[in-house]
């Protein structure tokens, strides 16, 4: 907003005296229709594209106009939206301008088939990915598949065909087949990312295909069957950065791939687990010399697990810290397990360019008095590991805004959350997940309490007898946050009893988006519960059910008159409910 003020000064003192439209604003009124367009279209950059229709769209002719004809259409992302909202902004801005997007983010099962092939269901990701030569402006695309795909070659295929792709992100489930790029074409992709296992030997026939690849990202990079692979160089001067998750590929081979292919690169990102063929310090200053001279940033992430690991960074960790490393200002730090018999740990860089971060609770509080206090001024996403929480961080994480909770910190130096609290600001956090199967419910509802701007929870929640629920609904804290809270999707990974489905509505009473399990016996009360007594509610996932219970649904909807236009879908063993 201090940018849209500037603008506003700026703009009021330089058009004193000229005949455009002026903005007439005093310290007890403002007229925001009396501002130029100009400065109408600089503030919708912060809003949400659909707030912006929502708001403006049917307000009169001229607004309706400005919505219409403005860029921001352009960019599509419906990720949580009712039916009948979703029909009118398709309707009003989705189909009209068709011709226009340039980038498509659909997270709903539902609006595929209502997008692309209406009324026909498409059944397959093939056919909607053939689809999307109808848009002839998108640049941008991310796909993620719940099912298997028997033949990943296919995704690949039709994705390099279509011409003006920039960005593509790429997550799908396989069954082993592996990927042939032969029939693949040449494609415009500048920035791509693979978020499932690659195989080591593709390199080559993948980069063929992506001449203009500025941008490279794989999360599985796993090893070859083949003991020796012969790589041919391709020459890729625009490809500037390089990320990768390795499991099970060597140090030679790696050096393989960059020798041939990543000559020109300014930006490197590894992460290993148990591979100690990265440990080495001289050998990536030989690598790096020789093959990579315009390196400027260098992430550098190993997780390791057992003794010998543990040794060999013990003693080949310092060897980063010779002068061809602080030269370049690449500084290198050791994090082991949360407790004294531990041999788990990571080693890491302090990239200052790095958006994620693993933190382990003890090895902090031991290095607290010896280490000079780390700001992590570019994490966004801070993963936190261990079982005994500390005060006296030594690292902080100020500009975090997703908070991922490896393991339940159940011996306390202090108090968990003013740990958390002095490496954290939590009120700035929009997403939490609790990804450990023994965090109690009162943690989680006292660190709501100091989470007020959470908008997305993932939650591990675990079996609770109805007594201590009861209780827990009882305390000031639990009234606080189920007043307060903002949380409008919460994925559940738990078969939730009644009981515990009554507290959840209780608690997040703003919810929009739902994703659990629940007690089979149980679904007929629970889902009428879901649909009557969740007035914000309109997407609705039920996982690990058969496809007989749709009919029941459709039964209890129509006896009881609860909805009257919804869409029901089965993924899977998942059960899809929108309205």
């Amino acid at each position: 907003m201090e940018r849209i003020k500037r603008q506003l000064d700026d703009i009021v003192d330089v058009n004193n005296n000229n005949k455009k439209q002026k903005i007439f604003a005093t310290t007890n009124q403002f007229n925001f229709e009396n501002l130029a367009n100009e400065i109408i279209y600089d503030i919708f950059e912060y809003l949400d594209v659909y707030d912006i229709y929502y708001g403006f769209y049917h307000l009169n002719k001229r607004f309706k106009n400005l919505t219409i004809y403005s860029n921001l259409h352009c960019q599509v992302d419906i990720s949580t939206m009712s039916k009948s909202n979703f029909e009118s902004y398709y309707e009003d801005i989705i189909k009209p301008n068709k011709n226009r997007i340039k980038i498509l983010r659909l997270s709903n099962p539902f609006t595929i088939d209502l997008i692309f092939s209406p009324p026909r269901v498409i059944y397959i990701l093939i056919t909607f990915l053939k689809h999307l030569i109808y848009l002839p402006k998108l640049h941008s695309l991310t796909v993620s598949t719940i099912d298997n795909i028997p033949n990943p070659s296919s995704i690949f295929i039709q994705i390099f065909q279509l011409t003006k792709f920039k960005y593509c992100k790429i997550k799908h489930n396989e069954d082993g087949s592996p990927i042939n790029f032969d029939e693949c074409k040449q494609s415009s992709i500048e920035h791509l990312i693979i978020d499932s296992p690659f195989r080591y030997e593709l390199f080559n026939k993948l980069l063929t295909c992506l001449p203009k690849l500025r941008h490279l990202s794989i999360n599985y990079l796993t090893g070859s069957n083949y003991s020796e692979i012969d790589f041919y160089p391709i020459l890729l001067k625009d490809l500037k950065s390089v990320s990768f998750g390795i499991y099970s590929v060597h140090f030679e081979e790696f050096k393989k791939l960059t020798e041939n292919f990543f000559n020109s690169i300014e930006s490197l990102r590894i992460s290993t687990h148990n591979n100690s063929s990265y440990s080495h310090a001289k050998q990536w200053e030989e690598l790096i010399s020789s093959s990579m001279p315009n390196l400027r940033s260098f992430d550098l992430q190993n997780h390791y697990a057992g003794a010998m690991q543990k040794f060999l960074y013990s003693c080949l960790g310092g060897k980063f810290g010779s002068k061809f490393w602080t030269e370049k200002q690449w500084f290198f730090k050791n994090q082991d397990g949360d407790h004294k018999s531990s041999d788990n740990g990571l080693f890491f860089s302090i990239n200052p360019y790095r958006k994620y971060h693993t933190f382990h609770w003890h090895s902090d509080h031991y290095n607290a008095f010896r280490s000079r206090r780390i700001i992590f001024k570019s994490v966004k996403h801070l993963y936190i590991c261990g079982k005994q929480a500390i005060n006296n961080s030594v690292s902080y994480f100020p500009n975090v805004t997703e908070l991922t909770i490896k393991d339940y910190a159940r011996i306390y130096c202090g108090s968990m959350l003013a740990a958390l609290n002095e490496m954290i600001p939590l009120k700035q956090l929009n997403k939490l997940t609790i990804d450990c199967n023994d965090f109690p419910i009162n943690k989680l509802v006292n660190l709501l309490s100091l989470t007020p701007n959470l908008r997305t929870l993932k939650w591990n929640f675990q079996s609770v007898d109805h007594p201590q629920l009861k209780l827990i609904q009882q305390s000031e804290t639990f009234r606080f946050v189920s007043r307060t809270n903002k949380i409008q999707n919460l994925e559940i990974a738990h078969s939730c009893t009644l009981y515990e489905i009554y507290f959840l509505v209780d608690l997040f009473p703003q919810l929009e988006c739902l994703k659990t399990g629940i007690n089979r016996k149980e679904f007929v009360i629970i889902a009428r519960h879901f649909v009557s007594k969740m007035p914000h509610l309109f997407y609705l996932c039920i996982t690990d059910l058969s496809k007989t219970y749709s009919q029941k649904l459709n039964i209890l909807i129509k006896a009881e008159n609860l909805l009257d236009d919804y869409f029901i879908k089965f993924v899977d063993r998942d059960f899809y409910l929108w309205w």
